[in-house]
């Protein structure tokens, strides 16, 4: 197995802008002499703000005597014309950077909007919004980071920071039960430790679950959280009372079928997490617009 050290911000900004770029703006290069210039990101469309460090990491990048002046943070509102930020540098490496950071800016502050809304429509229940590892190939740090923005919580960040057994792990290993015991005993080696740099004890295990009698036997074999996965309201509430009698304290997780339509009813169930995939992988792009501003 890689343990090859997962990409930095720099490193997800420098190939965005490699791809875009390449040898360089022809365009601006071609036509315009490098003068001074002051450009504003304007709002059209309502939203929240997710990006602003990979759009500033770009700007600075392409050009260190670009500057970048926020006018609104990560997890800030805003409305149809407002001024996200002021972008003052030169011309050629302006235009150069815009599409790259307002890719990132876009796509997002879809994210932050998407899981916002969740958020939202939960209201007072207990029950918060997760993330999911469906991503998009490479934007995986930034986009998780937009979910926080929106009021969201992350899941694992990938497959070496949580143990979560699901479906094919119980048919392949023969039982819940079974599937516990080795992992746990897995995780009590020396080559657990050396590998993935955790104590045992310190990775929490969570279990997918169809059925009362699974939830039973997981509980039974210390199950840390339970994923309730593709059930109705009214089913979830049957199995999270079947669970809280046997451990109030076990944690909770629904997911599939989630929507703005569904959300509140799956929350009413008493669940302690809500998984969303549909925040990161199929979140709209929020409208933003970069324009120079007239006069400068």
């Amino acid at each position: 197995m890689s343990t090859r050290t997962p990409p930095t911000l720099r490193d997800i900004v420098q190939r965005a802008l490699d791809e875009d770029i390449g040898r360089g703006d022809l365009t601006s290069l071609g036509c315009l002499d490098p003068n001074p210039i002051r450009c504003e990101i304007i709002a059209k469309q309502a939203g929240v703000l997710s990006g602003s460090h990979p759009a500033t990491l770009a700007f600075d990048i392409v050009d260190s005597a670009n500057t970048v002046t926020w006018e609104r943070a990560d997890g800030d509102r805003f409305t149809v014309g407002d001024r996200i930020a002021t972008i003052e540098g030169f011309n050629q490496t302006v235009f150069a950077t815009e599409r790259v950071a307002l890719n990132f800016l876009q796509q997002l502050s879809g994210v932050a909007t998407a899981t916002r809304a969740l958020v939202d429509a939960i209201g007072d229940h207990r029950a918060r919004i997760l993330d999911t590892r469906k991503t998009a190939p490479g934007l995986r740090l930034v986009q998780k980071e937009a979910v926080v923005h929106g009021g969201g919580l992350n899941h694992r960040f990938g497959l070496y920071d949580m143990v979560l057994i699901k479906d094919n792990h119980i048919a392949s290993a023969g039982s819940i039960t079974a599937a516990i015991s080795l992992q746990r005993e897995f995780m009590s080696t020396s080559d657990f430790r050396l590998q993935f740099g955790y104590d045992n004890g310190t990775i929490g295990i969570e279990v997918e679950v169809e059925t009362a009698e699974q939830i039973t036997e997981a509980i039974a074999a210390k199950a840390d959280r339970l994923l309730l996965d593709n059930r109705t309201p009214d089913e979830l509430i049957d199995l999270v009372n079947h669970a809280r009698r046997l451990n109030p304290a076990v944690e909770l997780e629904a997911s599939g079928n989630v929507s703005l339509k569904t959300v509140a009813a799956i929350a009413a169930s008493g669940v302690d997490y809500i998984s969303v995939g549909a925040v990161t992988h199929s979140a709209p792009a929020i409208d933003l617009s970069m324009l120079v501003i007239a006069g400068e």
